[in-house]
């Protein structure tokens, strides 16, 4: 997976959090016990695994916080993610981003923070490990490098907690069997000069349906799409939950033209199925679908990349379409 950092790609950065799959989740005895350590190495009343969310920030962890989440526009931690280097700050009161901060003039009355960024295996940063000290302090390279240490722990958890096979909630792959079914299929297409391409959807408006009716309302609409998908690839393609309402398609032996049409095939048929919802509405969704055929020497990131990219010209577009290497192929483009 690409180690580069993006800081750049904010929706990006939010779709890799989202795929974690761990936003408002119950405690987790690996979290838990790193932030044990965390407090009792640095000898800090104050310590958390803080990810940050579109408008929060919100602790997987945290030890000598009253509270599990803060707006994210006055979090330390969003100042963490924004660089690939530890934020230090030894005395928020003399600091001119931080002296004002309400979290420095009141509760919890932070003084000294340490922040290591929380980086994915594809180069975004989703959070931070914390270290924070109500009286100013120094934190010395081997505290620095201890926390570190510790971070890399957080990622490997978080990676950790994606490993089985099947996706719980659809039953197709998850996002770790899936990335490495790609990756073999990928080899062998370089192998024998196979064509092979990729696909990925995304709900449209999926948070309006979980904001207006629910998640296991949205949780129904998420396992449509996967039944849909699963009834139109063949027995040889992978078709993967990447996380949230985003899937990945995978399509051996086919060319951009056949992986377009195989889009389109899923499009129009998630587009025309409906759920019903407990209060006995009919709720139907669209889905937008980027496609990108693998090229010589290409890598499972490069491609993915692609078909991002084209995922994202298709949202721009109107959404409810396929678009393939920047070319749009709809017969309907609505606002859904």
């Amino acid at each position: 997976m690409i180690m580069e950092l993006k800081t750049e790609d904010e929706e990006g950065r939010q779709r890799a959090l989202d795929r974690y799959e761990v936003l408002d989740t119950q405690e987790e005895k690996p979290f838990e016990t790193v932030v044990n350590l965390v407090q009792n190495t640095l000898n800090v009343p104050m310590c958390a695994v803080s990810l940050i969310d579109r408008d929060r920030q919100w602790f997987k962890a945290r030890r000598g916080l009253g509270v599990r989440e803060t707006p994210r526009d006055i979090s330390f931690c969003t100042h963490a993610i924004k660089h690939g280097e530890p934020l230090v700050v030894n005395d928020a009161t003399q600091h001119p981003t931080f002296k004002d901060n309400p979290l420095v003039t009141g509760d919890p009355h932070i003084r000294a923070y340490l922040g290591i960024p929380l980086m994915t295996p594809d180069g975004y940063n989703v959070g931070s490990l914390c270290a924070i000290d109500d009286k100013p302090r120094e934190f010395p390279a081997h505290e620095v490098n201890i926390l570190a240490s510790f971070a890399k722990i957080v990622i490997d958890q978080l990676e950790l907690r994606q490993i089985a096979a099947s996706d719980p909630l659809t039953g197709c792959l998850s996002r770790r069997a899936w990335v490495e079914k790609a990756e073999e299929e990928i080899k062998r297409a370089h192998r024998y000069d196979r064509a092979l391409s990729v696909a990925i959807m995304d709900i449209d408006r999926f948070k309006n349906v979980n904001d207006t009716y629910g998640h296991p309302e949205g949780d129904k609409v998420i396992k449509l799409l996967a039944e849909v998908a699963e009834a139109e690839i063949r027995d040889q393609d992978g078709f993967g939950r990447y996380g949230g309402e985003e899937f990945v398609c995978l399509m051996p032996e086919t060319a951009l033209n056949e992986a377009e049409s195989v889009a389109e095939r899923i499009r129009h048929a998630f587009s025309d199925r409906e759920t019903e919802t407990a209060k006995g509405d009919t709720l139907s969704c669209t889905v937008s679908v980027g496609v990108a055929e693998l090229t010589d020497f290409e890598t499972l990131d490069s491609v993915l990349t692609r078909a991002d990219a084209a995922l994202y010209e298709a949202k721009n577009g109107g959404r409810n379409c396929v678009v393939c290497n920047g070319t749009t192929n709809a017969d309907v483009k609505v606002e859904a």
